[in-house]
């Protein structure tokens, strides 16, 4: 293989080295009828019933020892982190779950995607379609990639972002615009960050593990005088992936952090992120049977399995378990984040505070690797597949300046919790793609692989027996700035946030935001072109809004109703995903003034319920989140905001102690859903409803489950485990020939079980044996709308040592 250019990223292995270092009024009431029934749990601190008394924990020079986990932290959580938070967790309307340090440590969470199996109803979509590869959760049945945010501050760029500098992870389900702007349709993420405290430690962590699992983590924090604050994590990652043959990762990352004024009435806190990543991508499995060679009806149709399947000529075949259809000599990944912020706090008196949050971060992600592409029926035709290249080179740059005030103030018999806040955001991306040449010409694809062997330069494959290390004869050269495709927005924000208490028994939740949102964007141009960039623009007026009522019957339980809105304005993907109202696509630009704003209401009926003097914590909602105004064609061929989405559910959760020994986290979900009016699609020469149309959203299970507990065995000996079940997911509908055919793709409903084992020796040193997916499932964790499913890891054995001093 040549290299046409000094642009290209490492692709071998070898050569990324990291630095030494139910019904719904029983779904409203059940918790409520528990808290009477048995009012000895459900009382309150300071009420009747007996009360599981809570001793201080023991200190230890200046370890903090508790006496409930082998490990410190805890797996609930009280209040958000965010500014913008006006109340308790249990006072706020939002059907909201927190994931802690805690629960990352027990579960061996180490990616985010990783920490968000762990919250039941939001599902992982694939890459490609015009999504980048990196995190895509799907909430309540909407893309929210980009609707993560690291505290509190935009984080949209596409990427797979790492847990080792993460103290927790916030997740709020339902219409959020009001919280960070365009997007968060069903729901938004927030990573809460690592930072310096008053105490002193050190805490190192060392991970061996089956399929050459290597993984160092290192936190120290360092009080360098009584108000200056230091912490520094850094962390090495290295393994292969359990089952899947050929696949690697490999990471490090570095994260120091320094506060001065800690403790004091006004602080300045500084950060640095960086995080480096190589891979080799996993090209995933190809479904059986394309639409074109279907019969009447509708019919779905499952990934290549380990089970025969009798192909169009004959063959009856059936792919090893760690099938890999990439190309290990051409395939990579590589990307790196850096992003520093500062965090300026200032008491003003009267109880009110003061700050501002300055953030910039920068991302570039390049990778190539094969799609293996049934779109012409290879498998089912002829048991082969195609290696369809899809590359990647992008940057994504972000500025943002949040200003806020927060405070209490009482006016008569109400006393108001307030949150202010004006942003200013700014970010800007481009991305392009990797060629054969330095002409711009296109890396070969092949669609129609031959019958009888592997076709030229390696594109084609057996289905049953792929080979991954066949000799890529090409080059590879990375696209000159004129061949990316541009954009950017700006958005100036100004949102109010105010928790109203009317008693002991009442609070109303109220919340605004305004944005004004200006998008440009212009088309990749051609290596060779002389004109000059088309630009176009949009400027849109956005305004999003949340009320809640919550009811007390006792102080330690809400019953609630909620409604809340988001606005997603063309262009707030910035290309770092797919979205069906872009200004640009790769080649084409599109008429801004045909563009509408795409609008999602959520509303939630619930009730929260904290018991055992507060060590558990109960909750139930139901819920229903409407998109309106999607893009669409409509009957005569015309572009139309007609689209219309209705996601509809309930939801249990908990977490917590049940007892001092036995603790316990998790949740239901069961979201039925439907695509109301997804527009019309030309099939054979006449516009009909798309396939998708009357059908279940995709990338949203009927059901899914999760569940994680820990029990102290003795004071030194904890063991634990996991479920975690999902129901069929869809990844897209599409027509065949005609519209009396339709091609529903899917991945089987499963369920993944893990254990742990931990024995501390003493306050400074505990030993953990942990297998993820101990049955050594076979399943799919992400759908691809149309070619592919990705496997997920096999049964992964993981051993480590944890010091602590």
């Amino acid at each position: 293989m040549t290299h046409a250019s000094t642009q290209m990223p490492p692709r071998s292995r070898t050569s990324f080295v990291p630095p030494a270092c139910v019904p719904r009024g029983l779904a409203i009431g059940a918790l409520g009828l528990f808290a009477q029934a048995f009012p000895a749990l459900a009382a309150a601190p300071g009420e009747s019933g007996a009360q599981a008394s809570t001793p201080a924990p023991p200190q230890l020079g200046s370890v903090t020892v508790t006496d409930t986990a082998i490990d410190e932290g805890s797996l609930r959580a009280d209040r958000q982190h965010s500014d913008k938070a006006t109340a308790d967790l249990i006072d706020t309307p939002r059907a909201i779950t927190v994931l802690t340090r805690q629960l990352l440590d027990d579960t061996r969470s180490t990616t985010l995607a990783e920490a968000l199996r762990m919250v039941p109803g939001i599902t992982l979509g694939a890459g490609e379609g015009g999504n980048p590869l990196g995190d895509r959760p799907f909430i309540r049945g909407s893309d929210s990639s980009n609707a993560i945010h690291i505290d509190g501050i935009t984080d949209i760029a596409a990427q797979s972002r790492e847990t080792f500098d993460i103290e927790s992870v916030e997740v709020t389900k339902g219409s959020d615009g009001i919280t960070n702007g365009s997007g968060n349709a069903a729901g938004s993420i927030n990573i809460v960050s690592k930072a310096p405290e008053a105490r002193r430690f050190v805490a190192g962590e060392a991970d061996a593990g089956t399929a050459a699992y290597r993984r160092f983590t290192l936190d120290v924090n360092q009080p360098l005088a009584p108000s200056v604050g230091f912490r520094l994590n850094v962390m090495s990652h290295d393994q292969n992936v359990a089952g899947r043959a050929e696949t690697w990762q490999r990471r490090w990352g570095i994260a120091p952090s320094v506060v001065l004024g800690m403790g004091g009435s006004t602080s300045l806190r500084l950060d640095w992120y960086h995080l480096h990543t190589a891979e080799l991508p996993d090209a995933g499995i190809p479904y059986t049977t394309a639409a074109s060679a279907l019969s009447p009806g509708v019919t779905e149709i499952a990934p290549l399995d380990t089970t025969p399947f009798a192909t169009a000529n004959g063959q009856t075949i059936s792919r090893a378990r760690d099938a890999f259809y990439g190309l290990v000599d051409r395939d990579f990944r590589v990307t790196t984040t850096d992003a520093g912020s500062a965090r300026f706090e200032h008491a003003l008196g009267d109880g009110f505070r003061l700050t501002d949050t300055f953030r910039y971060s920068h991302i570039n992600q390049a990778y190539l690797w094969s799609q293996p592409d049934d779109s012409k029926g290879n498998v089912y035709a002829y048991g082969t597949v195609s290696r369809r290249a899809i590359s990647r080179q992008s940057r994504e740059t972000g500025i943002v300046d949040q200003l806020g005030v927060t405070g209490d103030v009482g006016t008569g018999a109400l006393k108001h919790s307030l949150a202010a806040a004006l942003e200013y955001n700014w970010q800007q991306s481009g991305y392009g793609s990797y060629y054969a040449d330095t002409a711009g010409t296109a890396l070969p694809l092949a669609i129609a692989c031959p019958t009888a062997s592997s076709g030229s330069n390696a594109i084609c494959t057996s289905a049953a027996n792929p080979h991954p290390f066949d000799v890529w004869s090409g080059a590879i050269v990375a696209g000159s700035p004129q061949t990316r495709t541009l954009a950017n927005w700006t958005t100036l924000s100004a949102s109010l946030f105010d928790t109203i208490r009317i008693g002991d028994r009442w609070i109303v939740n109220l919340g605004a935001r305004y944005d004004h949102y200006a998008t440009h964007a212009s088309a990749g141009l051609s290596p060779t072109a002389t004109t000059p960039r088309n630009w176009v623009g949009i400027d849109n007026d956005l305004f999003t809004w949340q009320a809640g009522l919550l009811y007390k019957p006792r102080s330690n339980g809400t019953i609630y109703a909620s409604a809340s809105t988001s606005a997603i304005a063309p262009g707030s993907f910035l290309a770092q995903g797919s979205e069906d109202n872009a200004i640009v696509s790769s080649t084409t630009t599109i008429d801004p003034r045909a563009l509408q704003v795409q609008r999602t209401t959520s509303l939630e009926l619930g009730t929260k319920w904290n018991l055992l003097s507060d060590a558990l914590t109960l909750t139930a909602d139901v819920f229903q989140t409407r998109t309106t105004n999607a893009r669409a064609t409509d009957a005569d061929g015309n572009v139309s905001y007609i689209g219309l989405k209705r996601v509809r559910g309930i939801e249990l959760g908990l977490a917590g102690n049940l007892t001092s020994q036995w603790s316990l986290f998790g949740g239901y979900t069961h979201t039925p859903s439907v695509v109301l009016g997804g527009g019309y699609a030309l099939v054979a020469g006449v516009y009909a409803p798309v396939a998708g149309t009357g059908r279940r959203a995709p990338n949203t299970p009927l059901d899914s489950l999760t569940l994680t507990t820990q029990y102290k065995v003795t004071s030194k000996f904890t063991l634990g485990g996991g479920a975690i079940y999902s129901a069929k997911v869809y990844g897209g509908f599409a027509y065949g020939a005609t519209s009396q055919v339709v091609r529903a793709v899917y991945v089987p409903a499963y369920w993944r079980f893990d254990a742990d084992a931990g024995y501390r020796f003493n306050e400074h040193v505990t030993v953990k044996l942990n297998a993820l997916n101990l049955t050594d499932t076979l399943y799919y964790d992400q759908a691809y709308a149309s070619h592919y499913a990705h496997q997920a890891a096999g049964r992964t054995v993981l051993a480590s040592l944890a010091l602590k001093y």
